[in-house]
């Protein structure tokens, strides 16, 4: 076992130096990866801006039927133009996302939870890479858990999907959660996402915090900041806004769209700021324009 006395906390992350081991593909930690995988990766995220909209929709998988995902069967369709990647579990894709659409999917693949527990941390791996292969599955989706009472279940969860992936070119994002009882500190963050990481997973999807920009430099994969919990819009272009500035290669907003009042215009404004380099605040003035005709 590591010996935890005298280990130096970390304080140089060169935050305004880029990557070192980035020649031959765009996306950060990618450069040994096989031309499979890459090629879901160039999936998720838009070659030319090298970042990704995605929409996560698989809320339902422990909250049940969520206000604003009534009707998914409505809402992916319109929301397809604008978001690059979408985000749920094999039911609600298969049932309610038509085959025709061409976005990327990110598959949840872990279950087990749901808001009738007090601790949501155990969680199985509920998807096998065989279907994951069927659904044509860009990447997979583990709710990882740091620092929880189920951390050890939720990292064997994590690393049995990377080892499928990595027999079949499936990527894995590894999504940190954040518990009741876990503060959303950079202290945690920065732990949590290197775990994640380092457990060999592609992706990491996790939330805003203060020293973002640290965070975002000592993970070495691409990081997409989750949005959260509802937003006004303003404030939801803004998270978008800051975090793309300190280094997210994409956002994952589910409520921050599908709980807008204007889901369609709120996604197009997002990917103005991912995409597009708008602004929080010309992003939300487009967002105006277009609700207003």
């Amino acid at each position: 076992m590591a010996d935890l006395q005298g280990l130096k906390v970390a304080k140089d992350y060169h935050v305004n130096v880029p990557f070192a081991n980035q020649n031959g593909f765009y996306l950060k930690g990618s450069n040994s990866l096989e031309w499979g995988m890459k090629r879901h990766l160039a999936n998720i995220f838009n070659p030319k801006s090298g970042n990704t909209v995605m929409f996560a929709f698989d809320h339902g998988y422990f909250m049940g039927s969520t206000a604003g995902l009534e009707r998914l069967d409505l809402l992916l369709p319109k929301l397809a133009p604008y978001v690059d990647c979408f985000m749920g579990t094999r039911g609600a894709i298969r049932t309610c996302c038509p085959p025709e659409l061409t976005n990327a999917i990110a598959l949840r693949v872990t279950s087990g939870s749901s808001m009738l527990q007090d601790d949501l941390s155990h969680e199985v791996v509920a998807v096998d890479i065989e279907d994951s292969i069927r659904m044509n599955a860009d990447c997979m989706a583990v709710q990882t858990f740091i620092g929880a009472d189920g951390q050890m279940s939720s990292l064997d969860n994590l690393n049995q999907v990377i080892n499928a992936g990595m027999r079949y070119s499936v990527p894995t994002l590894g999504v940190c959660a954040v518990g009741k009882d876990m503060e959303r500190t950079d202290r945690f963050f920065k732990l949590a996402t290197r775990i994640i990481a380092e457990m060999g997973c592609q992706i990491v999807k996790t939330y805003n915090c203060d020293k973002f920009e640290e965070v975002v430099a000592a993970c070495p994969v691409p990081i997409v900041v989750a949005g959260g919990k509802k937003l006004a819009e303003a404030d939801a272009l803004t998270l978008a806004y800051e975090v793309i500035q300190k280094g997210a290669r994409g956002v994952d907003m589910g409520r921050n769209i599908f709980q807008s009042e204007h889901p369609v215009e709120m996604a197009m404004a997002v990917n103005k700021v991912v995409h597009e380099g708008f602004t929080d605040k010309e992003a939300y003035e487009f967002y105006l324009d277009s609700i207003n005709g």
